[in-house]
This record gives structure tokens, C-alpha cells and sequence, in this order.
């Protein structure tokens, strides 16, 4: 990986009419492979599920999490394509990668992605919350019902869900990830409902990591800032992407591979007195919570 901080980070402009977004579809692409990232053995013979894991975020936590020796299941909606660039790229490291897709906010789809991810991993060690989708409106009276029940069902319930299956598998010394956000600290006018859905998400990781804090399984979370994701160019008009970033005091956007060693190190052993805490990759944003 080359430093970031050395490259014009503008984007060219770009826009995608649906959601999530599709990685094969974006220029330039993503940063997740981390050629740069030197393992050190820190999650061997773990098995672990990433939702959102097709691109974006969770690409790069699924093959930093297999580059330090962890199997990986991936949920992931419907695009297939990024989902199998992400297999490939986990399964060159040697390890296991299992695809499943559906929509995490039915819970039934959840206790099933649990099940077959057990079953074929051999076991579970690391649930990865990551999945989301967001909607901008310059108003909350254009937030519609629909669209309103949908974000909350992604990005709240799908990890309520995601997570009730998972804990029955879940031992001493495993661990739970929340992808959080930035806009659940400074909150988003353009992305009310996300915001409260990522507010509830903090809460949701500080609440449980009490509750789970005695059986010695630890919940953590990470709230980054603006990434260059599928969902950027899936979110916003292509003029507003072309600026993508930029307000932040770094001036740029972070890539996927910047944020995915926060992962890995709330997942390892090297976190083993942390739960309940949530990791800012954000560019430099100040935030006093």
C-alpha cells in the first residue's frame, strides 16, 4: 500500500443508483488488500463472520483477519461479484472463506447465516457487525417510513440478530466488533435516520458489553469517518463525491485498509482488557465521548 498522504485524494466524480453499492463499479477502487500489513499470528485458528464483508470495510477486515491465520464466513445482500473478489482474496492467504447471502435484518436469514457458518468453519470465535446502508434527505419530513424501518433493520436489528445467534457459540476470550460511526457522536444533517441507527449501535455496544463482561466475552466497536466505500458513491451525488473527504483535518479520505487493523486488534488477544470501547479512525476529528 502506498501512503495516502502522498497521493491527490480527490475522487473523480461518480454516482451509483443502488444500495450498498458495488465495488467492481468504482474508480479508483478501494484500498483493502493492505499489501503494506505485516500479520503476526494474532488470530490463528480463529473462525470468525463479517457481514457487509463483499468490499468496503468488511473486504478488509476479512482478509487482515485471515492474514493472522482466522477462517471467515461473509454475509453479504447481493452483489455477488465483489463478494467473490473477497473469497478469492481471503483464500489466497490459505485459510477458509464461506459465502452467504441474504438480508440480515430478517432474523431468521441470521440464525441461519450462524448456523452454516459453524457448521462449515468448524466453530465461531468473532462475530463482525459491519453491514449498513444509508439514505441522505435534506429533511427528516423526506425520511419515509419505509425507508426509515429499512436503515434501522440493516444496521440495528440485523446486528441484534446477527448477534443473539452468534452468542450461543461464543466462549471466554471471544469477541464481538460494532462497525459504529463518526455521524453517532457529531450526528449528520443529511443522514438522520443512519446517525440515530449508528447512536443506537454505541449504546447497543456499551449495554452489552456489561452484560457479556463475567462470561469474558468482549464487545468493542469502531466509528470511522469518511472511508472510501461502495456506499459513498451509492450515498451521494457525484459532485458531492468528488469532495469526499476533504473536510476532515487530514483532508482526505481514509481508505478500507486504514481501518481494518482496528478490527483485528479489538478481535486478538492484544485487546483482552478492552469492552465496551469504541476505536475512531476518522482523520483527526475530535471526539469527546
Amino acid at each position: 500500500m502506498t501512503n495516502p498522504q502522498q497521493e491527490d485524494q480527490s475522487f473523480p466524480s461518480q454516482h451509483q443508483e443502488r444500495q450498498p453499492g458495488r465495488q467492481t463499479e468504482m474508480h479508483p477502487k478501494p484500498q483493502a488488500e493492505a499489501r503494506s500489513y505485516l500479520p503476526a499470528g494474532k488470530l490463528k485458528g480463529r473462525k470468525a463472520i463479517v457481514t457487509g464483508g463483499d468490499s468496503g470495510i468488511g473486504r478488509a477486515v476479512a482478509i487482515m483477519f485471515a492474514k493472522e491465520g482466522a477462517d471467515v464466513a461473509i454475509v453479504y445482500a447481493e452483489e455477488h461479484k465483489d463478494a467473490e473478489t473477497t473469497a478469492q482474496l481471503v483464500r489466497e492467504t490459505g485459510r477458509q472463506c464461506l459465502l452467504l447471502s441474504g438480508d440480515i435484518g430478517n432474523k431468521e436469514n441470521c440464525d441461519a447465516f450462524v448456523a452454516r457458518s459453524v457448521d462449515a468453519l468448524g466453530g465461531l470465535d468473532i462475530l463482525v457487525n459491519n453491514a449498513g446502508e444509508q439514505h441522505p434527505a435534506k429533511t427528516i419530513e423526506e425520511i419515509s417510513e419505509q425507508q426509515l424501518v429499512q436503515t434501522f433493520r440493516t444496521n440495528l436489528f440485523g446486528t441484534f440478530f446477527m448477534t443473539q445467534a452468534a452468542l450461543p457459540h461464543l466462549k471466554s476470550g471471544d469477541a464481538i466488533v460494532n462497525c459504529c460511526s463518526v455521524t453517532a457522536y457529531r450526528g449528520s444533517s443529511h443522514l438522520v435516520d443512519y446517525a440515530a441507527t449508528k447512536g443506537a449501535l454505541v449504546a447497543f455496544t456499551r449495554s452489552l458489553s456489561g452484560q457479556l463482561a463475567s462470561s469474558g466475552i468482549r464487545v468493542n466497536g469502531v466509528a470511522p469517518g469518511p472511508i472510501w466505500t461502495p456506499l459513498i458513491p451509492a450515498t451521494f451525488e457525484a459532485e458531492e463525491v468528488a469532495q469526499f473527504g476533504k473536510k476532515v483535518p487530514m483532508g482526505r479520505a481514509g481508505q478500507p485498509d486504514e481501518v481494518g487493523p482496528c478490527f483485528v486488534f479489538l478481535a486478538s488477544d492484544d485487546a483482552s482488557y478492552m469492552t465496551g470501547q469504541i476505536l475512531h479512525p476518522n482523520g483527526g476529528e475530535i471526539i469527546n465521548s
